[in-house]
């Protein structure tokens, strides 16, 4: 049946619906990568948005388990130009039947090409995606704050038994960046990110990791005070909203891209080797270049395109952050060597403790 994308500023598109029958609303989004749509559409940080795929063609390899990196699909609609719907290897899911059974909508046959360069030069915006016409359109808000609701619980889940024990600060983190710390021999308490310190404390944790996540960093300000006592006592590694907490809770001020950064190719400088690698980043929110200055952070990496802060370091703290997903879900791989550094900023704090 038809169905029919319209973005805030008036322009729509049509295309094939898929899915039930209901209209929704979501910030517009689009994402650059070959492949890798298992990983985009179960990230935790696309919670809420419409999709837009730049590839041509999406679904070809189907859906697998052990990509899926969250509970569910995080997205509230998927666009795409072509639905592959052909044979897939054993055990793959279809891209359709794993969206319907998440009840997310797709839209099909749509003239991606263009959304993309309206978003590209408007900025994302607020849209809808329909079933039928809905004229007029009562207009909702581009949701931010994705806090956990009420009531809030300080349940903690432990993974793994190594001899390293990591304390993965959640606000929806990806399922592949705990898979990388149980692969290095760690083990990991998921931690609420309100817990309270003294429980924090109690575990006798070794370092901390404060994970991805969507929405807008200011919507934790009441919490910065306390992230930055717990940065400044702990080995610290942050993860693209992880990054954006610790740069705040030092002082640094973030601001909201035009479109943002969002695919498996966007290649960052690192700044003391003038190297220069490629990155998978989705976030909406970048940590102002100037507010740095006013803290006593100093920048790793930059985004080579646009020269956004892509990582920052603490000249006498063993604190580490990145914007980008050096988990690579999906790809590239170049930065998994970054869960090694932060271990062993670990290992050479427990050495000077042992020793002194």
């Amino acid at each position: 049946m038809a169905g029919l994308l319209t973005l805030s500023n008036g322009i729509s598109f049509k295309g094939q619906w898929h899915g039930a029958q209901t209209a929704i609303q979501g910030e517009i989004v689009f994402f650059t990568g070959m492949t890798g749509y298992e990983e985009v559409l179960t990230d935790p940080s696309y919670k809420g948005q419409l999709i837009v795929f730049s590839y041509p063609l999406i679904g070809q390899y189907g859906i697998q388990s052990q990509h899926i990196q969250s509970e569910k699909i995080q997205a509230a609609g998927i666009v795409v130009a072509e639905l592959y719907e052909g044979p897939l290897e054993k055990g793959a899911v279809p891209l359709s039947e794993f969206a319907a059974n998440g009840q997310v909508p797709i839209l099909t046959g749509v003239d991606t090409r263009s959304i993309i360069q309206i978003v590209r030069e408007y900025g994302t915006m607020q849209s809808e995606m329909s079933p039928f016409p809905s004229s007029p359109i009562s207009w909702n808000p581009i949701q931010t704050d994705f806090l956990p609701e009420q009531p809030l619980t300080e349940e903690i889940t432990v993974f793994g038994d190594g001899e390293i024990h990591i304390g993965l600060v959640d606000f929806h983190f990806k399922s592949s960046i705990l898979t990388e710390l149980l692969q290095r021999n760690c083990k990991v308490s998921i931690l609420p990110h309100h817990l309270p310190t003294e429980k924090l404390d109690a575990l006798q944790l070794d370092g901390l990791l404060f994970s991805n996540g969507p929405g807008d960093p200011a919507a934790l300000a009441p919490l910065f005070p306390v992230y930055r006592d717990w940065a400044e006592r702990y080995p610290t590694f942050g993860i693209c909203l992880g990054h954006q907490i610790i740069a705040s809770a030092f002082g640094a001020r973030t601001a909201k891209l035009p479109y943002g950064h969002r695919g498996a190719n966007h290649p960052v400088i690192h700044i003391k080797t003038q190297q220069v690698t490629m990155s998978s980043q989705n976030h909406s929110y970048v940590v102002e270049e100037a507010s740095i200055l006013e803290t006593p952070l100093s920048i790793l990496y930059k985004n080579v395109n646009d020269g956004s802060i892509e990582g920052l370091s603490h000249p006498e703290l063993p604190l580490l952050t990145v914007q980008f997903h050096p988990e690579a879900a999906p790809g590239p791989a170049e930065h998994q060597e970054l869960f090694n550094e932060f271990l062993a900023f670990i290992h050479q704090k427990k050495k000077v403790t042992l020793h002194a």
